[in-house]
């Protein structure tokens, strides 16, 4: 491609580039220029020597990639994380984690729990999560300041909530941020009803109108355990995802979390509305929540992204992590060792997760025009030797220490593996002070 005719802010040049898009190439020795921002080059080194630029990064031994989407999670959940361990779904949302978070969730316990996420995210080469919890404006306040990439879910529920005292409450403050944050270059607004089970016909409708008339999505957990369904099915004769047809939800802004179980009829809908589905597989698999079919997803057309859910249930935020996780467990189901290969794996992590939140014309994938959101990953190691194909190499024998270097929009939040922006120590701090509170210890 032709050199930029201005100087870039900063050149890379990795071992390894993997634009992700197209699929399943991997440039050897090229360079990816920046400028305000945004990739301005991508070439091969020789021709990016060439290229004036104000910083020259060489980036020996790494693989450079679009930066990892987390397409859903509970960001201010870590400080719940390890609370009510190796439990079912329902006993651990009703006797465990519902009690904890009426007690001790307020805008504090948000603040805190969200820079926590933020900063193990970013650690572990994210660039943009989804959450979906308490006290939105104070999350998006966080992400502000971190400047890390994020879709803030509006939670609604039936019931009176930490923050919204009820549904009506939380859509008023859900279009209120939507309006403060819609010009906001790193941060969307999506609505969050809880799932199925705890919002009714009457307030799905109510947020079908607004999302529809503010171009927003929809993130909610649907058909996360085989009970759900069943019992669903019970009381109304209707599977959730049809009654989601039925009221007008399902679309292309329309994003499902979980899918553990997926009928032809499930299947059908996904693909006829476009929907995205957000694959969660550790949660599930500690849940023992079952098995999203990702590989028949995949092959139906149904675009299939990756999450980590939030650190109570999973417990980590490491979405390397969990694609390995996701790669591994769709070959077993699907019976076949050729489901979700690696290349595959990277892109339902990236540019599939970019597009679930319905940001991929501005991230997901390296390609000119794009944001810089860029992660480097540092292949060098003993345990990645020797390197026949790096995106192999990546999913299935590297974890998230290998995270060298971070950027977002061009601007670098991990440099060495050390966070630029924040405070780890005092991270780590303010955390233990509050598993003292939560656990009932004297400070």
């Amino acid at each position: 491609m032709p050199k930029p005719a201005v100087a870039l802010d900063l050149l890379l040049l990795p071992t390894w580039l993997v634009p992700v898009e197209p699929a399943g190439i991997v440039l050897k020795d090229h360079g990816l220029g920046i400028r305000d921002g945004c990739i301005v080059f991508i070439g091969p080194r020789a021709e990016a020597l060439e290229c004036a630029a104000a910083e020259v990064r060489e980036l020996p031994g790494m693989l450079l990639s679009p930066g990892l989407v987390n397409a859903h999670g509970h960001a201010a959940m870590t400080l719940f994380r390890g609370l009510a361990d190796d439990l079912p779904l329902m006993t651990w949302l009703e006797k465990h984690i519902w009690p904890a978070e009426g007690k001790w969730v307020d805008e504090d316990f948000v603040r805190d729990g969200t820079d926590l996420a933020i900063a193990e995210q970013i650690q572990g080469g994210i660039t943009c999560f989804s959450d979906m919890y308490f006290y939105p404006k104070v999350a998006s306040e966080r992400v502000h300041n971190s400047g890390i990439r994020a879709q803030i879910a509006i939670p609604i529920l039936d019931f009176p909530i930490p923050g919204a005292a009820s549904a009506d409450e939380a859509i008023r403050q859900g279009i209120e941020l939507f309006g403060d944050l819609k010009h906001h270059p790193r941060i969307k607004v999506a609505f969050g009803p809880h799932a199925p089970y705890t919002v009714g016909d009457e307030n799905l409708e109510k947020i079908r109108v607004i999302a529809e008339e503010l171009d927003a999505a929809i993130h909610m957990h649907v058909h996360e355990t085989a009970f759900e369904v069943q019992q669903a099915v019970d009381n109304t004769g209707e599977r959730p995802m049809a009654r989601l047809a039925r009221l007008g939800l399902l679309g292309p802004r329309f994003q499902a979390v979980h899918m553990t179980q997926v009928s032809d009829e499930d299947q059908a809908l996904l693909v006829e509305n476009n929907c995205s589905v957000i694959h969660c597989p550790e949660s599930n698999l500690k849940l023992a929540s079952g098995f999203c079919p990702v590989e028949r997803l995949w092959q139906a057309g149904v675009n299939v992204a990756v999450g980590t859910d939030g650190a109570a249930s999973n417990n980590d935020l490491d979405l390397l992590g969990e694609t390995r996780t996701a790669a591994l467990l769709a070959k077993a189901v699907a019976g076949s060792a050729t489901a979700l290969d690696a290349h595959r794996a990277l892109r339902m992590a990236t540019l599939n997760g970019a597009r679930a939140l319905g940001i991929e014309a501005t991230v997901g994938s390296l390609e000119v025009g794009k944001a810089a959101d860029l992660v480097a990953f540092d292949l060098s190691g003993l345990a990645q030797q020797p390197i026949y194909d790096p995106v192999s190499q990546l999913i299935y024998a590297t974890g998230r220490h290998c995270v060298k270097h971070l950027w977002v929009a061009g601007k670098q939040l991990l440099e060495d593996g050390r966070l630029t922006r924040m405070d780890e120590s005092q991270l780590i701090a303010t955390a233990q002070a509050w598993g003292r509170r939560v656990s009932g210890q004297k400070e």
